[in-house]
């Protein structure tokens, strides 16, 4: 078998846009795989490009080979739009061998561990008395982890943040939120990088200890040794990793303990076989998987067989809950077969390949330009969205 063509498609779905990405073969079997850049597809998907020139002719059984010739057949090694089109392709591959050899991807894995997997649901505030209401409503309907929701302040609207102003806010209410549903709930935080070393920790000290569960992406994650001088001052977990594009990332946050929950994103981290080499690792330092999920059906069903071939397995973030009722990122005229949800969980599929089925004539929603909120303080000056 043979790859005869690699065409990436980014292309505007639900809310946001996405690059998918086919291989197909002379075997008529095709694959499809996910980018995770989201915002920069045009970049990623001149990489796929330029990784086509030499993938048509290779046999796309040996995915492994193919990912070392492609992290390593150029002198600027890695980088996240390297990695993110090595990512897509990589999913797409395992996707043909499973399609091949007619088994789920996960048995290419090593077999499944669990029948099931558990999700970590977000609420959407706004944060107050709705968020607590939406807090039970997830507990209600089967949710025990959940991210609650920050203090946006201006965020999609003029753009407005100010970290200081958001904490305090932010604080006072989970303080109550904790006190409404109890412990039973795994209560944690996404502040996406917004925070300062000193701002994180005085927000995570403003609260008793018990209150958070965890806090994800508190500061940014170019400074290992930030995150270490943030370590010393909180006994907060942390949940880190969801930018990494590589095992190599990821290295002095496991190494050195800097994260307990890893957001592994395949659709990022090199796709199955660097994401696996993660989970691995974070095995032998009895770190769980809680692997980021915020794009479309690709991306989810890639995380589902993932989570379900490794031991060392939390939640699966998922944008599904109780009171939308469509997930912003799924089409069904797109996407006629996804993973199939139930009760807070997805099915671990047993169909050949990912199981999910792609309507490529559907891939007709040109791509449209899109910018995140590029986020400002009260003196005109720029932070991280």
């Amino acid at each position: 078998m043979k790859i005869t063509d690699v065409k990436p498609f980014p292309v505007w779905v639900g809310q946001r846009n996405q690059l998918l990405v086919k291989v197909e073969t002379d075997a008529g079997i095709s694959g499809w795989g996910e980018s995770g850049l989201s915002g920069r597809e045009l970049a990623v998907a001149g990489a796929v490009r330029h990784y086509r020139e030499f993938l048509i002719g290779r046999n796309p059984m040996r995915a492994g080979a193919l990912w070392q010739e492609m992290y390593r057949s150029q002198y600027f090694e890695g980088g996240r739009v390297l990695t993110a089109a090595i990512s897509a392709l990589d999913i797409a591959l395992h996707d043909i061998k499973g399609k091949a050899l007619k088994v789920p991807v996960y048995q290419l894995l090593g077999g499944k561990h669990r029948d099931f997997i558990p999700t970590m649901a977000t609420t959407k505030g706004p944060l107050g008395p709705d968020m607590i209401q939406q807090a039970k409503d997830l507990l209600a309907n089967g949710w025990i982890c959940m991210r609650l929701s920050s203090d946006q302040m201006g965020i999609g609207k003029d753009n407005l943040f100010e970290p200081r102003e958001s904490i305090a806010a932010t604080a006072e209410w989970f303080i109550k939120t904790r006190a409404s549903v109890g412990r039973k709930a795994v209560l944690g935080v996404d502040y996406h990088h917004r925070l300062s070393v000193a701002e994180a920790a005085s927000f995570l000290q403003m609260m008793p200890s018990g209150t958070l569960d965890f806090i994800e992406e508190p500061i940014r994650d170019e400074s290992p040794e930030a995150y270490e001088t943030l370590r010393k001052l909180t006994p907060v977990p942390f949940a880190i990793g969801e930018e990494f594009p590589s095992k190599w990332a990821f290295l002095p946050y496991v190494e050195k303990g800097l994260t307990n929950y890893a957001r592994v994103d395949i659709c990022n981290v090199g796709g199955f076989t660097e994401a696996m080499k993660v989970a691995g690792w974070c095995e032998a330092h009895y770190i769980d998987l809680l692997p980021h999920n915020p794009l479309g059906p690709i991306c989810t069903a890639a995380s589902v067989h993932l989570g379900a071939a490794v031991p060392n397995f939390s939640w699966l973030e998922t944008w599904k809950n109780p009171w939308d009722a469509q997930d912003r990122h799924d089409d069904a005229r797109i996407f006629p077969v996804m993973m199939k949800f139930e009760k807070a969980h997805f099915v671990v599929p047993d169909g050949p390949g990912l199981g999910v089925e792609v309507n490529e004539a559907a891939l007709n929603e040109p791509f449209r330009p899109w910018e995140a909120p590029h986020l400002h303080r009260r003196d005109g000056s720029y932070t991280n969205w």
